[in-house]
């Protein structure tokens, strides 16, 4: 089945499309990977005018001596809000977020370029105990390489709720040996205020963190505090990111992660868990953005439930996914989506690979 979805017009020049660069020291704006190809996204989408490589790319000479650039593994368990921190960090929506575990599968790099640091929050998979697949397997090793290459991990935890998950994400957080700050998130649902005080207090019991700081990711409460700390334990040295850069991750990404967004929060059984979005085609024109996508099924019957009776459900997915990528990029999304069945994809590594993900060799 093929669906297509189609806004109202905009103009916004648009240039052409550049595959995300890696994650790490070796990334963007580095010495021996300069800016062109692998320049990241910014405001509006790869090499546009909003986010030229080059003029605006700062370089040492014109940075203070004491400025300092480092990567922020962002980790926890599933579901503690770790994507609605990194986008309230960087001031835009770089994951994707849905009420539902296991949403993020790859690890994201958010930029926050301010004055004297740039810090690169890598966001990352739940890390999970429990690992039925290769795709699974495959989250974990994302988490784990996020850990490798950080400077300091941001440990995220529910206020009130402390779980076995989240001990067996602070024995990886601690093999690590890097500087930890434990956020305490969505402080805002804790009632009374009162009751978080004691939560708190077993908290410091269970590491010697950095700092523990209580936050609202949802709310942004707390968050220019966070920043502060982090700021100040990372490395003296130069920006890695062109100055405007937001992510890491390439336009395609984004709207292929944009459309399974919109598929977790529409479909309410079992089925999103079994789905993957591929771009197969994306044509940018001045002011508009052509994309063909395919959302894979891992079984015949999801088929069904995906497309909905007369093609509705489809339809509002791409309506809506359609709707956000407008304006998030502020131009023209022209969307057309197919259905497509690919067996138990998630226990599949080349088509993993295919997918985005990194392999176990």
């Amino acid at each position: 089945l093929t669906v297509k979805a189609e806004g109202t017009e905009k103009t916004a020049p648009v240039g052409p499309v550049a595959p995300a660069g890696p994650i790490g020291p070796a990334g963007p704006g580095t010495p021996g990977s300069p800016c062109g190809p692998t320049a990241p996204c910014g405001p509006c989408g790869p090499g546009t005018p909003c986010s030229p490589c080059g003029p605006s790319a700062p370089t040492w000479a014109t940075m203070p001596e004491s400025h300092r650039t480092g990567f922020v593994a962002i980790v926890g368990r599933p579901n503690v809000g770790k994507s609605t921190l990194v986008n309230a960090l960087v001031g835009r929506k770089i994951s994707i977020v849905t009420p539902r575990p296991q949403t993020t599968r790859h690890a994201i790099v958010g930029v926050l370029t301010r004055p004297g640091a740039q810090i690169l929050f890598v966001d990352t998979p739940g890390l999970h105990a429990r690992m039925r697949n290769q795709l699974n397997r495959a989250m974990n090793r994302a988490v784990e390489g996020a850990l490798v290459g950080a400077d300091v991990a941001l440990f995220v935890v529910e206020a009130g709720a402390w779980k076995a998950g989240d001990s067996y994400v602070l024995e990886h957080v601690l093999a690590a040996q890097i500087p930890v700050i434990l956020a305490v998130n969505k402080v805002d649902l804790v009632r009374p205020k009162s009751a978080l005080l004691p939560y708190l207090a077993a908290c410091e019991k269970r590491a010697a963190f950095q700092a523990i700081v209580p936050i609202s990711a949802a709310n942004a409460d707390n968050l220019d505090r966070l920043t502060d700390l982090i700021a100040d334990l990372l490395p003296v040295g130069p920006p890695l990111y062109p100055l405007d850069a937001t992510t890491d991750r390439s336009m395609e990404f984004r709207i292929a992660e944009m459309i399974r967004e919109k598929l977790l929060i529409a479909l309410r059984q079992e089925v999103p868990y079994g789905l993957a979005v591929e771009i197969l085609a994306l044509e940018q024109k001045p002011g508009v953005v052509l994309a063909d996508a395919v959302i894979w099924a891992d079984r015949d019957s999801h088929k069904g439930i995906v497309v909905g009776k007369g093609g509705a459900t489809i339809k509002e997915v791409g309506t809506a996914a359609r709707l956000e990528l407008e304006k998030i990029f502020g131009l023209r999304f022209y969307l057309e989506t197919h259905v497509k069945v690919k067996t138990n994809w998630a226990d599949n590594a080349r088509t993993l690979q295919q997918f985005g993900f990194e392999s176990n060799s």
